[in-house]
Formats: C-alpha cells, structure tokens, sequence
C-alpha cells in the first residue's frame, strides 16, 4: 500500500510525540519542568507567529497566517505572499483581519494617533528589469469598504478615481511606485513616497539607501526581483514618519529615506485596518510579500531572515519585448479602451470646463482659453500669486505659442450674477482695442463656473502703493513721482477725450498703477470700467470703487463720468506727492481725510509741508506746490469746479497757470462731513475703515 505525504507526516508527528513521552519518563524531576517551560515559551512564539495579541505580531512566511486576502492575493504553497498573480488591470489586497486600537483612550492625549512600527521584506517581478507597471503600498485605512471600492492602475488598489484626495477616505500610505522605463525619462517613477487621502504623495525620494560607511546614495530598482526590506515608523508624539529600506540581509541604515511631518490622528479613527495592496495596469506584474512584523507603541519585532520563504527563479529575460508588451496592450485597449477614454475626456472637461454662451463667438479673438491660462499659471499656484483682495486673485502666467513667451497677468474675479454680462463681456472686448503707452494692457477674457478671469499684461515692478507704502522697497524720488503722475493723466486723457469712444475707469487708485520695467506708470485694471459714445450721457449704475476716491456726487446721481474720475485722480495726486492714504485711521479709530489735511496745510502757507519726507534726494518746491495745489482742485466736491483732464495735463505740462486758490474756492470741510458717516442710502457700499481701503465693485450688475 503506498503511504501518502500526509500519512508520512502524521506517522512522523506520533512517532515523536511517543520518542518525547518516553523521554520525559525517563528524564529527572527538573529536567521535566525545564521541558515543560520550554513547550510554553514555544507555543507562546507561536501565537506570536500566527497575528499576536491585536497590536504586535509576525509573520516570516504566510504559510498559516490570519490574513484577510482580496482580490488576487493569494499565500503560494511555500509561505509567499503574493498580491497579484501575473493578470494585467488586477488588484490585490492583504490586510490584517481585524482593526487595531490606534488610540488608547487611557493615554493623557486620547485622541493622537498611537505611535507604530512596521518592518517588511517585498519583491516586485515585472515582465522585464527595467519596465514595469504599477507598485505596492502599505497601508494604514479606516474603513474596509474605501478598500473594497479601491481601482487597479494607478490606483494601486488602494482608493478610486472619486475618494483620491478626499480627505474623508481617511487612508494613509507608504507607495513603492514603479510605473518605470528606463528608456522614456517622462514615464520614470522609481520612487517610494508617502501618502495622506490620496495618490499624489506628500513627500517622495528615489528608491534607495544611504550607505553607512560612505554616506553615500546607492540606489534600488523596485523592479530588480530581488528582495528588499522596509523599515516604517509612526511617532505618535512628534507625528512624524520615517521610512527606511535596504536590501534584504544589510542591516538597517541609520539614515532614512524618508522623514516627513504626518499627523494620523486627522486620518485613523479609534481602529483601524493594516495591510498591502497592490495593482497591475497594462503590463502584468507580480507583487510578493516574504515577511512582515508590526508592532503598536514600541518597535515591530525582528524577522528572521533566515527562515523567510525562497522567491521564485528570476528566470531569462524574454527575448521579445515587443511581442509580450503589444500582445496584453491590445487585447487591454479592446476591453478598457472605451470606458477609459469617457473616463479621461469627462475628467478633461470638467478640469478645463469653460462657460459659453452663443453671444460671445464675435468676441472669439479676445476669448482665451481655461486650458491655457491653467498652464500659463501652473495650475493658478501659490507660487504664481502677485495679489489678493476683495478685487479677487491675480496670477502671473506664461503663455505659450508658436515658440513664443508671453508674461502675462491673470485676474480672478467673481460674476455670481448673469445680469448684464454680455454688456460686459462687450466692454471687455471693446477696451482691448485701447492702445496707450500708460495703460496696461487688456488682452482678453476668460468665463468659467463662477469666475472671470482677466488676462493682461505682466508689469514686473508691481503696483506704484508697494513703493509709496512699504519702504523695504525702496521710496521713489520725486522725478519717478512726477513722470508717473503725468503719465496716469496721459492715460486718463487718452481714456477720456482721445479714444474712439468715452472710457471712465472708475477706479484710479495708487494700487492699480503698475510700473513696468522702466517704472513708467500704467492705469491698470478695467474690471470695473464702463464705456459710451462721445456727446452721450453717462448711465445711473451702481456704485463702485474705494473709498476715499469716491467723488460726492456719485451717491446722489449714481452717474459716473470723466468728473467722478478727475476726483479719484486728484485723491491719487495727494496720495503719491505726501505718501498718504486718502482716508487714514488711527488706534483710537480717529479718521483723516487727507484732502482737508492738505487743506489746512495750504490754509497756513505751509502745503509744501505736507509733502512725503521720505523721498530721496528731496523734491522741486515748485513741482511739489503745483500737484498739491492740483490735487485740491481736482477734488472739489462740485464737479463744474474740477478741472477737465485735458486742463491737468495742460498744468502739469506748464502750458497752463494753475489758477490762484482762494479761501472762499476751498474754504470746504465737506469731504470730512462725507466721510464721517455712511453713504446716501442709494449707494451699494458700506463705510470702509481706512485701515483697510475696501475696493466695492459689481461687475455682473447694473452696468
């Protein structure tokens, strides 16, 4: 009769257990007690062995591990575990089969995350050592059904393509990306990063270690199919992680790899699942795991090297890449193809979604493209920021086109309202046939969801307030002042009387006049322009711009006109020649209003007095007395008393005589009185502290 394996094993197993009960008979009194002490710490090791008391355990091999496994996970016959088996658009998963308590609520902060180590030993085989698919990850989850949902991919089994960077998916990761090809730099990602609710790692390094001795980089193929091992540790204390690796049998370095800030107590809750999961794409490859330990609030026990299942043979490398790579990406687009390509362009779209309507294609020269200006802002980054306020955003950007650069600047602003839009978008196109050396330059229009993005030209100095206000940059002597005064009033003119139709900016204001790189001063920013015929009347609209630019008129007529603009361009005159806001308030919220304290001044022969004792290299008395005294008149509270724009230019030019102030002309405290309570209830805006220089604007109504 032949003896099955399983007959042999069990006749083995009693044969012993009859040898060793003998023994025992035989053996003295307290070698019989050793022998017993000896079962118990053995079958306490193998408690250990098998998942451990719910917060510390190991596994050299998966042969009678507890472990939960899905999807193509799977523990072959020698102990490997192996999370995908070869099949191309796969996941698999391995995790512990119940949560750990990764809070303790006896601890005097009961709600940080406790602290952890793990340590583990992996091999990735692709098809080829320098081409691969996708990685693996060990993770830390919340909540089995994130896991449960989780794509293959670049997914790596791990969330999908609606929780990836949702924060409520309460997921964190250490990946080992290998969507690697050491022939195509673009499609290189040989790295190890961390991850926090989502794939895009917060910190990432080449895959590879420091070397002890030298200090140097040695770097690792994931791909390589040898075994590696990976050291990574949680301190709760400092929320800090650590992940170091090296290959298997080299002790653990002592620089890590990886140290990055991360507080868990955000992501886990009072439990949580522990485990590995991985993904193939288009390429198929396989992900093993040889031995894994873990410990909660203290170090995750050793592994023992020397017994960790064998991997199986490397084998010869193909002969033929290309017959084993087109054979799985053909029959892969057969099957995914459809379904990916509606994936990609839904997401396309809804990333670069614009909002047009049938109206605007006559202003299609003007219209710039979502798409477009993401790129030229990098994504509208921090980084890319120039400034931010009640006006909205504005970015830099560099458009790029037929090998072209241009530096442009992109303003973000809201239009909730659809009132009066394509008269705006119809401004809009209008000024960006405005042509003047002192203007910036609109260059077009952008309409997406919520926003209105406004693309101009990039002026490299910045807005003229920096210069007059925040000294670290440096103060502007007084030919910089006086050229730049003349040619925001060239400007004006232009807007005024010289273009084809009459332009009011209704915003003139220190902080939007750039200076470009020969610190030229341009009027800038036409989002709350409005535009008529010449000979027509201004329109009632609603009021907008800042306060302390605002002529009085404008509360009761509602009109704006080349008048209300010469008032704001007179505040403007005082406000760069004394390097004063036009309203100031100080810590007792005393306000003052600087055209009545340049009045006063003038009243005792002292205007020159009032000018900005911080101007290098001192001013012309002459220069400085005729923009005060011009500044006064340009904000008389009557607009039949201001002079016209073409009459400034005339006076700043010296081809006119300003004409003699007289106490009777501007014996008026009516700016103080306007300015020390709100507006006439038909104005839109509040009262704005000086502190704070509030820009009110609606530029989606009552254009």
């Amino acid at each position: 009769m032949r003896i099955t394996p399983a007959q042999k094993q069990k006749h083995a197993v009693n044969n012993s257990e009859f040898r060793l009960a003998v023994g025992a008979m035989l053996l003295p009194t307290f070698h019989l007690a050793a022998l017993l002490l000896l079962f118990v710490s053995a079958g306490r090791c193998a408690d250990a062995a098998a998942g451990g008391d719910g917060g510390r355990f190991v596994y050299n091999g998966f042969r009678a591990a507890n472990l939960t496994l899905d999807g193509a996970a799977t523990v072959t016959p020698n102990g490997l575990l192996m999370l995908t088996n070869g099949t191309i658009q796969m996941k698999g998963q391995a995790f512990h089969p119940s949560p750990l308590p990764f809070r303790d609520p006896k601890a005097p902060n009961a709600t940080a995350a406790r602290s952890f180590s793990t340590t583990f030993v992996f091999a990735i085989f692709g098809q080829y050592t320098d081409l691969s698919s996708h990685g693996l990850a060990f993770f830390v989850a919340a909540d089995r059904a994130v896991l449960s949902t989780a794509l293959p991919g670049q997914f790596l089994g791990l969330l999908n393509n609606t929780n990836d960077g949702n924060r409520s998916a309460h997921v964190f990761a250490v990946e080992f990306d290998t969507l690697f090809n050491a022939d195509f730099h673009d499609l290189n990602s040989n790295h190890v990063g961390v991850d926090v609710d989502s794939l895009e790692s917060r910190v990432a390094a080449d895959a590879g270690y420091y070397d002890d001795a030298t200090g140097l980089f040695r770097n690792l193929s994931l791909i390589s199919r040898k075994a590696m091992q990976v050291w990574v540790d949680y301190d709760g204390a400092a929320t800090q992680v650590t992940v170091t690796m090296a290959p298997i049998g080299l002790a653990r370095p002592k620089k890590p790899l990886l140290q990055t800030t991360v507080d868990l107590s955000d992501v886990v809750q009072d439990a949580a699942y522990v485990g590995f999961t991985s993904a193939t794409g288009v390429l198929f490859s396989r992900h093993f795991v040889l031995g894994w330990s873990f410990g909660l609030d203290g170090p995750a026990p050793a592994l023992n090297i020397s017994v960790l299942p064998a991997l199986p043979p490397a084998g010869p490398k193909p002969r033929s890449k290309v017959l084993v790579i087109v054979l799985p990406i053909a029959s892969a687009t057969l099957v995914f193809a459809v379904g990916i390509a509606i994936y990609a362009l839904v997401r396309r779209r809804i990333k670069y979604a614009e909002l047009r309507e049938d109206w605007e294609i006559a202003f299609g020269p003007h219209r710039f493209s979502y798409k477009d200006l993401f790129h030229a802002t990098k994504g509208f980054s921090d980084k890319q920021l120039l400034g931010a306020g009640g006006f909205g955003s504005v970015y830099k950007g560099v458009l790029r086109k037929s090998n072209t650069e241009t530096e442009v600047a992109v303003k973000k602003v809201s239009h909730e309202s659809k009132q009066g839009m394509k008269e705006f978008i119809t401004e809009v196109a209008s000024m960006g046939r405005l042509r003047h050396r002192n203007l910036v330059q609109l260059i077009g229009y952008c309409r997406r969801k919520g926003e209105l993005l406004l693309v101009y030209d990039y002026m490299p100095n910045g807005s003229l307030d920096k210069y007059l206000y925040d000294r670290s940059k440096g103060g502007l002597d007084w030919p910089q002042r006086f050229r730049i005064i003349r040619g925001v009033a060239s400007g004006l003119l232009y807007l005024h009387e010289d273009w084809e139709q009459v332009v009011i900016h209704r915003d003139v204001k220190a902080s939007n006049v750039l200076l470009d790189a020969e610190m030229n001063g341009r009027l800038g920013d036409f989002g709350l322009a409005r535009l008529y015929d010449h000979g027509a009347d201004a329109h009632t609209t609603h009021v907008v711009g800042t306060m302390g630019y605002l002529a009085p008129e404008l509360g009761h007529t509602g009109k704006a006109t080349p008048a209300t603009d010469v008032f704001a361009f007179g505040a403007f005159l005082l406000e760069v020649t004394c390097g004063r806001r036009p309203i100031e308030q100080d810590e007792h919220g005393n306000r003052t209003v600087l055209v009545d304290w340049v009045t006063g001044r003038w009243r005792r022969g002292l205007i020159i007095d009032a000018a900005d004792t911080m101007t290098p290299d001192g001013f012309n008395p002459d220069e400085v007395s005729l923009v005060l005294k011009l500044g006064l008149l340009c904000s008389h509270p009557l607009p039949n008393a201001r002079p016209t724009i073409r009459q400034v230019m005339q006076y700043l030019d010296g081809d006119m005589v300003l004409p003699d102030l007289s106490l009777e002309h501007f014996g008026f405290t009516v700016m103080e009185q306007m300015y020390s309570r709100e507006f006439d209830k038909n104005m839109t805006m509040p009262c704005v502290s000086s502190t704070s220089m509030g820009t009110v604007s609606d530029i989606s109504g009552g254009r």
